[in-house]
Order: C-alpha cells, then structure tokens, then sequence
C-alpha cells in the first residue's frame, strides 16, 4: 500500500474509526485500525466487537493512489501520529518486515503492522428494507431519551434504549427504573413485522457524535442480532442487547387528578436555583406544593440552609397537590422538551409525575416521586 493523503482529510476520517476502539480491550488486534486501499478509494475500519465502524474517502480526495493494498496499524498511536502532523501532505507507505512509513517533507516515523489476516471480518451488509430517517430527527430521538437509560449492568436491558416498530410507529423508551422517557414517530418505511430491539447506550452515544448537523438521511438496517446505521461516508454497526425489555406502556397514566401548565423556562430557571442546596446523598430532593395558583418549591441543607422559589402557574385544574422528587432528573426531563409551555401531570404523591408537552404527545417524560410528604 502506497498513498499520498492530506491530513486533514485523513484526520477527519481517523477521527470516526478511533471511536470504534475500547481502552479496556485486552486483545491487541482490536486496538488496531485497518487501511483498505482499492481503485475506489480508502476504507478505515475499526471495531471492538461490540460496535463497528467503517468510513470511507473517496479516490477524488486522495492525492495520489501509487499502490494498492491492506494494512493493520495500532489505531492510538497512527491517530496521534497523523494529528499533531502539519496540515500538509502525507506519505504512508508499507515497506518490508511489517512496518509502515509515515512522512512529510519534516516529519517520518515507522510502526509496526498486526497481520490483516488475523483482523475479524465485519458483516456490514445492508436490509431490504431499511428504516431511513432525518439525520436531525435521529439525533432528536436519541437525546430526548438516551439521559434515562440506566448505568447499572445488574439489569443489562435497562443499558440501552429499547426500539420497537409496530403498525408503522417508531416507539423508544429508556428507563432506570426511576424515570422513563418515551418517544413516538410515525416512520415513511412500511415495517410489516413487529420489531423489538435494545441497543446499548454507549454505542448510540457514539453515533450521535458521528453525525454531524448537515442535512441528510440516516438509514437504520436491523437484523437478529445487530443493527446497521448508514450516513454519509460511515457505517456503524453495533451490537444488540439480549433480553426481553420490561412493558412500560402501562405505567403511563391516560387519567390525572391534578394538571398544570407553566413556562418550562421559568420552571426549569427555578429547579436549578433551589437545587444548589440539595445533596446528591438525598437524592437532590425537591419539595414542590400548589397553592394559591402557584408552584413553590423547596429544599433545603441543614447545616448550610433553605431556599423557596416561587413559579406563575398559567392554567390547571384547581387541585392543590404536595410531592418531592430529584431535581437532576426533572432537570433532565425538561432539557428534552422543545417548547414554551408544559404540562405537569399528577395522581398523589406517591405516584408518577408526568411531563409533556401540551401541543404534543409525541414525547413522554416520567419521574417516579421521593416520598417525605
């Protein structure tokens, strides 16, 4: 293999393959970025058999293709090479004994190569019939939920967002077992068999950060046992988490004894204020109470002090209501929701607060109370 390349072309794309590479991965050839040089162009690819990615640069980006072939690179150190590189042209050339030569007109290094052979096949094939969304509208979805997903790996399924497709509806729902967060899409893609799948939230994280803001589509292929997300110049495949996710559509209330409409803004201004004097060993508690039209809410630290905030509730229904909960996640909830106004849903105090938005009810947003009432 022999290329001439300008890094900041190549940097670009090493930039993607570097995320499909784990820190924590013992097994050396996962560590490693492979160079597929064709009449085409350059493919990088990188995986850590939990997500793959592939990215490609078109041969009218490259200076020069003087031969073909594959190579197989510490994926850390080449990245780190080509980064603090001038902006200028790279040499990358294979030479004898497994070692690749780097260079510019000030620069060279050597590095070893791992044997191609010895790198894992990635299946990167595509559907019949794929789901294909606006890249902004994928981006959309993932981040009004991706916050509700769980850290704990004593309940795998509640690590990823859960996918399901039925009737030609795109339902996602991540939960802790705290909060749930659940977003509805009617999808264009006529999807006749019922679909139900988990993907893990770090591999999701990682393609949010891959797409970027232009516009465009995404097409998402999903098969048994992996999905495929297809954007631009890169295909990322990730890997599915096995199990059956638990069936959250009965947790959402259809009734309420209490609702009430406010400024999210003012609301959300007013959580943040009062949550300076809560403590993360109290669950960052937030005492909230309707009275007289208004919300006020409390906290408090006893060796430091307290603090009240009042709220302009603009309609409800009447009912005055006390109940406490954790600032962070409706802090959470309310970052995820794109509007003026909100409704606050309620049934007691010991039961789920629901928050949506009144001219929409595409997307759900719930936070089970704290009881101190």
């Amino acid at each position: 293999m022999k290329i001439k390349i300008k890094q900041n072309i190549l940097m670009e794309h090493l930039n993607y393959a570097i995320k499909g590479i784990s820190n924590k991965n013992l097994i050396p050839i996962l560590n490693c970025i492979k160079f597929e040089l064709t009449n085409e162009g350059l493919f990088l690819m990188s995986t850590d058999n939990d997500i793959s990615i592939k990215t490609f640069i078109d041969k009218k980006d490259i200076e020069e293709i003087e031969e073909l072939g594959n190579i197989v690179v510490s994926g850390r150190y080449i990245y780190d090479i080509v980064k603090k590189l001038p902006n200028d042209i790279i040499n990358i050339e294979e030479v004898m004994d497994s070692k690749i030569y780097i260079y510019t007109q000030s620069s060279s290094f050597n590095l070893n190569c791992n044997s191609v052979n010895d790198y894992p096949i990635l299946e990167l094939e595509e559907s019949r019939n794929p789901i294909i969304l606006d890249k902004k509208v994928f981006k959309n979805i993932i981040n009004q939920t991706i916050f509700a997903t769980s850290t704990q790996e004593s309940r795998p399924v509640l690590t990823g967002i859960n996918f399901k497709i039925e009737n030609n509806i795109l339902d996602c729902t991540a939960t802790d077992s705290y909060r749930l967060a659940n977003k509805k899409l009617k999808i264009d893609t006529n999807i006749e068999e019922l679909i139900n799948i988990i993907i893990p939230t770090r591999n999701l994280n990682e393609i949010i950060r891959l797409i970027d803001e232009e516009d465009g589509k995404v097409e998402i292929h999903i098969f048994s046992n992996k999905v495929i997300f297809k954007f631009d110049s890169i295909i990322v495949m990730s890997k599915l988490i096995n199990g059956t996710y638990p069936d959250t559509s009965k947790l959402i209330p259809e009734t309420f004894n209490t609702i009430i409409k406010v400024k999210l803004s003012e609301l959300y201004n007013a959580i943040d204020r009062a949550s300076l004097l809560t403590s993360e060993s109290d669950k960052n508690t937030i005492k909230l109470q309707i009275k007289d039209n208004k919300i006020l809410l409390s906290s408090n630290i006893p060796e430091i002090g307290n603090v009240e905030e009042k709220v302009d509730i603009l309609d409800s229904n009447n009912l005055d209501i006390k109940i406490a909960f954790s600032s962070k996640y409706m802090m959470d909830a309310l970052k995820s929701l794109d509007c003026d106004y909100i409704n606050l849903q309620f049934n007691g105090e010991i039961k789920p607060i629901i928050i949506k938005n009144p001219d929409s009810n595409d997307l759900t947003q719930l936070i089970l109370p704290i009881r101190t009432y």
